[in-house]
């Protein structure tokens, strides 16, 4: 996607971004950019493009420590070790005081 599209600037974080499915607890990778909008992750395992997903990130310190949402996973790539691979997320569904979390997190980055 083009940075022109974006309508959201975009953050790499300073601090370890985590998300998990908030159901089956599954980790599903760490974040490596972050908007208002979406985010990007390098993944443990490929992740199925077009999967809707129920998150739960998590930060490892800070006055934020867990926001959740849901995400429609856009993208997935495999990674160059076999190990790893990248995914891009769009935020679908966020409560209010989920959207102010957010936002506060980001004003930390």
């Amino acid at each position: 996607m083009d940075s022109e599209r974006r309508q959201y600037d975009r953050y790499r974080p300073t601090l370890t971004l985590e998300v998990f499915d908030r159901h089956g607890g599954q980790r599903l990778g760490r974040i490596v950019d972050l908007s208002r909008d979406g985010f990007m992750l390098v993944t443990e395992q490929l992740l199925s493009v077009d999967s809707v997903w129920e998150c739960r990130l998590t930060a490892a310190s800070g006055e934020v420590r867990e926001v959740s949402f849901g995400a429609d996973c856009l993208w997935a790539r495999p990674g160059t070790d076999e190990h790893h691979g990248w995914a891009g997320f769009h935020i679908i569904d966020m409560a209010e005081d989920q959207a102010a979390r957010l936002e506060l997190l980001l004003q930390a980055l």
